[in-house]
């Protein structure tokens, strides 16, 4: 059997990377490789077309084995387990500790519980944790930054009274004052202060975190994957070195952070930024000279992003939380929250909790994506994009660091004026259609009305109403504009009615009308395609008849010069009028008083504002 492999490969000769460049450039015809094939990223670095072994071989990340430092193949060696977390307002104890007996019935292993700071009591702990092993199940809690001295005192009487294997006892509180600074801009610098005190109350505890890294907030307000990578790891190391400066032991300290990060449906970047947020994080606390390699370890919880779910055909949500989760599991993270489908638009139901929770259930029972340690590992293009990304992730940690770390850069407001920045980049670049936002801005339900669905504000707001002392980040979800725009013509009085004159070249107007029916449905718009028409007179009859708002002309660049003139006289004031493309001989329209050209190169959020404007549409 060896010989007759020997001899069938031996019949092939492997091409060398410039014949395959080679074979390109033929195929191409002249065209240009970096700008047709090379994939420029908002992440700083260009991916090519394709990778071979050889690529591979400078890179260091192939060398190491899971369980093992540097730990970019995971944290483990054996399988890919991670936890299946559900998060549960605790608002009232009897009810929400009901809750989480009732979904530890239905697949949940890791619970995290919201728990105001005026509730905060020993007694309402009990209540809380009622019937719950806590020596079985993960758990982590959250409340307010003034009460967390507090929760970790009561917590570890209490794990200490039930007698639980102190090893056993897996969970995190989350204490992260800088994310209040960084989304509140409160001034709560001091309350860092309290860290060490809160490590020490759990300091039996090895494997409970009590100091959070919240990067989910920057993942939910745009960021980028090298930017929310790069700002961890300098939020990280803040904690870090001020802890040890408070006189934490390093091992102690390192082991007392966890990262909440979030996953947005950047496929294969996503699993990229898991390990190499790893391998650059073990770097990181090694220069601190910890006692055991396993201080090293970054341990993650990723969430789901809300940066991109939309309120109008919602359930697509569900397919972008699944290939984020996807990502996350082969990333190998230690635990995973999924955003229910409908947190954009109201409190999640136990409907779509259920469908939340299933879908790790899913990867985990019928996908078996928990049996395979780095699954990602030795695939060309994932080492690549983990080294790639790495590089500037660590581009990003190092500036900060240099101007003088993470609490400095958010108190200058630098932190906030990047995320900001990316922000107002991706929000205008979806409103030109740059970025595509599935269901909004491209291929709307056309029939689809909001039915009372009301867009939640992820902005965060200071609940007393004090003015913030820093710079905050704006939090607003990439459809929002669009959804602002189709609720108000919604209210309207009467639904704007978008009709195609389809006329002249068949394959012109067919692929014009279509961009213009999915460019004006996204404004909520009625639009009405049709398949031609003989004359722009019949035309403009049928549009007149069925009450048209809008009249779009849909025909060929060449025939424009013919139609356009006419058709816009016959329509006159009764509609507002629009030629779908851009024409050469789109002065000479202008210049006959033609003034609205929808094509892919124009502002379609700007637009339609203008439609509606025109439209008394507020």
């Amino acid at each position: 059997m060896s010989n007759t492999k020997e001899k069938l490969f031996g019949e092939f000769q492997a091409p060398t990377t410039q014949e395959w460049l080679d074979k390109i450039e033929v195929d191409l015809k002249g065209a240009d490789f970096q700008k047709r094939l090379v994939w420029k990223t908002p992440e700083g670095f260009s991916v090519q077309p394709f990778y071979r072994k050889e690529d591979v071989e400078k890179l260091q990340t192939p060398e190491s084995l899971p369980g093992e430092y540097p730990f970019v193949r995971g944290n483990k060696k054996d399988d890919n387990v991670w936890y299946i977390r559900q998060e549960i307002d605790a608002a009232d104890a009897k009810e929400a500790n009901a809750k989480a007996l009732d979904v530890l019935n239905k697949g949940i292993d890791s619970l995290s519980f919201n728990i105001p700071g005026k509730a905060v009591s020993a007694e309402f702990v009990e209540q809380l944790l009622d019937g719950i092993y806590c020596d079985i199940v993960e758990v982590n809690f959250n409340t307010c930054k003034c009460h967390t001295l507090e929760l970790a005192q009561i917590l570890a009487a209490y794990f200490d009274k039930k007698g639980y294997d102190k090893s056993k006892v897996v969970g995190s509180i989350d204490f992260d004052p800088l994310e209040k600074m960084l989304m509140k801009g409160k001034d709560v610098e001091a309350k860092i202060a309290e860290a060490p005190a809160i490590i020490e109350a759990m300091k039996e505890y090895p494997n409970f975190r009590c100091v959070s890294v919240n990067s989910v907030s920057l993942n939910n307000s745009g960021a980028y994957c090298m930017q929310e990578l790069g700002y961890a790891l300098a939020w990280g190391n803040e904690y870090l070195q001020q802890l040890v400066d408070a006189g934490v032991e390093p091992t102690v300290a390192a082991k007392s952070i966890k990262f909440n990060m979030g996953v947005s449906e950047n496929y294969f970047m996503e699993i990229a930024k898991f390990r190499a947020g790893r391998m650059l994080w073990a770097e990181i606390v090694k220069q601190y000279e910890p006692k055991c390699d396993c201080a090293c370890q970054m341990i993650v919880n990723a969430v789901t992003s809300k940066y991109n779910m939309t309120v109008f055909d919602a359930h697509v949500n569900l397919l972008r939380s699944q290939t984020e989760t996807m990502s996350a599991a082969l990333g190998s993270v230690h635990s995973i929250v999924v955003t229910p489908f409908d947190a954009a638009y109201e409190t999640p139901n136990d409907f779509s909790e259920r469908i939340a929770r299933n879908q790790q259930l899913l990867l985990k029972e019928e996908c078996h994506f928990d049996t395979v340690v780095d699954p990602s590992a030795g695939s060309y293009y994932i080492e690549e994009l983990t080294t790639s990304l790495a590089k500037e992730a660590w581009k990003v940690f190092i500036k900060v660091e240099d101007e003088g770390g993470f609490l400095a850069a958010v108190k200058a407001g630098a932190v906030q004026d990047d995320i900001n920045a990316t922000n107002d980049k991706r929000h205008t670049m979806a409103a030109q259609r740059r970025e595509f936002i599935l269901g909004t801005n491209q291929f709307p339900n056309f029939n689809e009305k909001s039915e009372g669905k009301t867009p939640i504000s992820s902005n965060c707001g200071c609940a007393n109403g004090c003015e913030a002392t820093y710079k905050t980040i704006n939090a607003s979800r990439l459809a929002a504009d669009f959804e602002d725009l189709r609720i108000a013509t919604e209210k309207a009085e009467k639904q704007p009615v978008a009709f195609m004159l389809t006329i002249g070249s068949l394959v012109w107007r067919q692929a014009r009308a279509q961009f213009s029916c999915n460019f004006l449905a996204s404004a909520g718009y009625k639009v009405i395609d049709n398949l031609g028409f003989p004359t722009i007179e019949e035309g403009v009859a049928a549009a007149k008849a069925a009450g048209a708002d809008i009249i779009v002309l849909c025909s060929s660049d060449d025939e424009y010069a013919e139609y356009a003139i006419p058709a816009y006289q016959a329509v006159g004031d009764s509609a507002i009028f629009v030629v779908a493309g851009a024409p050469a001989c789109s002065e000479d329209l202008k210049a006959a008083g033609i003034e609205n050209f929808i094509h892919v190169k124009v502002n379609q959020l700007e637009t339609l504002k203008m439609f509606n404007e025109k439209l008394g549409i507020k």
